[in-house]
């Protein structure tokens, strides 16, 4: 069983590289993903785990499992600057500095004034909504309160969120 799923799957071979290059890595990269994946999936397997539907893969599990191999590749590309022993002190607080600090500073009351505006041109449910959560009540608690499904107001509600967050 478990030759026949890795078949499976690896059949998709391709497929996989070209989603894992969607999460921002270089082809060679993107191999080496899919190979980590292959002994992942096969650690699973021999486990017990299965990861198919009837005769059908399980994509989302396999999407997942790509996702976090590609964030870990990622996360090992972020480049630490070399401190040596002999640094003293502030050449060591220059380097980090450079890695962590915005290029221009972010001006807060400009850009909560830039919110409050947009906020006041949005459609009045969309803000009231918005107001609403943000105050504290839960979703759930308002969604059995006025009658409007929970679905609606979390969909709202992050929508004037993205909106907002454009806005910074």
């Amino acid at each position: 069983m478990i030759n026949k799923t890795l078949i499976l799957i690896a059949k998709k071979n391709n497929v996989w590289i070209e989603i894992v290059q969607t999460f921002g890595l270089s082809k060679e990269e993107a191999e080496d993903a899919v190979q980590d994946m292959y002994i992942k999936i096969k650690a699973k397997l021999e486990n017990g785990t299965g990861i198919m539907y009837g005769d059908e893969i399980n994509y989302y599990y396999i999407y997942k499992t790509l996702k976090s191999i590609a964030y870990d590749f990622n996360k090992k590309n972020i480049k630490m600057p070399m401190v040596s022993i002999d640094d003293d002190l502030q050449n060591v607080k220059y380097k980090f500095k450079e890695l962590f600090t915005a290029e221009k500073p972010v001006k807060y009351d400009e850009s909560y004034n830039k919110i409050l505006d947009k906020l006041d041109k949005m459609y009045w449910y969309d803000q009231k909504v918005f107001d609403i959560i943000n105050q504290g009540i839960k979703i759930a608690q308002l969604s059995r309160e006025s009658n409007i499904t929970y679905a609606s107001l979390v969909r709202t509600y992050n929508r004037v969120k993205k909106t907002l967050k454009k806005q910074i």
